[in-house]
């Protein structure tokens, strides 16, 4: 796949950089490269992203951050079995438990939340860190909605990390979770309370609570493009009026 000018391969973080040193030079900038573009296009592109992801694959298929990066890929477009494989793959090389939350969420795109919730339970989520424990409950109260179990998937959400005032990268996306949960069970006035919490810390735009803060008030949002349309119509008939004018108040001059 082609490779901007631009992208160089020296854009990748410095572990993964450690890592590619196992490989000959020439191999090494090639998967480089291409795991840039696996970075770059992830969120704009998945499908592209996946592409570059499997050309890296390719090439080092035994470098653990090429597995990963396979991994999220293949998540991204919705290839879970495939995900789940590269994630294990991964997690074989490195002896890490960081990827525990996503391949308890691709167990869910499975089908099998049953799974999910048993690895919500393993003694590997003790040794995750304060984001990966957030995701994990994530996953869990994920895989409780999936399960038909809403009112379990409230109380799976409530915890320290939640009633915090303080903002983390993961602060809007649990509180947003949550106000969802609520929903679901029919707390709509409290639902309403913690959209606007998520809102409050989603300093990036990652989730969508200003549209359903929105939804809940009864705010509609007309199409501006039919409005413009439309607006364009009355200024031209105006304007066809206006010189219609003009020339009748001409003639009446010169006769």
């Amino acid at each position: 796949m082609p490779i901007p000018e631009d992208v160089t391969g020296d854009e990748i973080d410095k572990d993964v950089r450690q890592e590619l040193l196992s490989l000959p030079k020439t191999l090494a900038e090639d998967v480089a490269k291409n795991l840039v573009m696996v970075a770059k296009l992830l969120d704009e592109d998945p499908e592209k992203a996946y592409g570059y992801s499997r050309v890296a694959l390719r090439l080092a298929s035994r470098v653990a951050a090429v597995r990963e990066a396979a991994g999220f890929a293949a998540y991204a477009v919705g290839k879970y079995s495939e995900a789940l494989a590269e994630f294990r793959a991964a997690r074989r090389m490195t002896g890490s438990v960081e990827l525990w939350p996503v391949m308890a969420d691709c167990e869910r795109g499975l089908g099998r939340p049953e799974k999910a919730m048993a690895m919500a339970g393993e003694p590997e989520v003790q040794r995750l860190d304060r984001a990966g424990q957030v995701e994990m409950r994530l996953v869990a109260a994920g895989a409780r909605r999936d399960m038909g179990q809403a009112d379990a998937a409230v109380v799976t959400l409530q915890s320290p990390e939640l009633a915090s005032n303080a903002v983390h990268p993961w602060t809007a996306r649990l509180r947003y979770a949550y106000a969802d949960a609520l929903l679901e069970v029919g707390r709509e006035g409290e639902a309403r309370d913690w959209f606007a919490k998520a809102l409050e810390a989603d300093q990036s735009g990652t989730t969508d609570a200003s549209d359903r803060l929105a939804e809940l008030d009864g705010v509609q949002f007309t199409d501006v493009l039919e409005d413009g349309d439309e607006l364009d119509e009355g200024v031209e008939e105006a304007a066809g009026e206006a010189d219609d004018d003009a020339e009748g108040e001409e003639r009446s001059e010169k006769g």
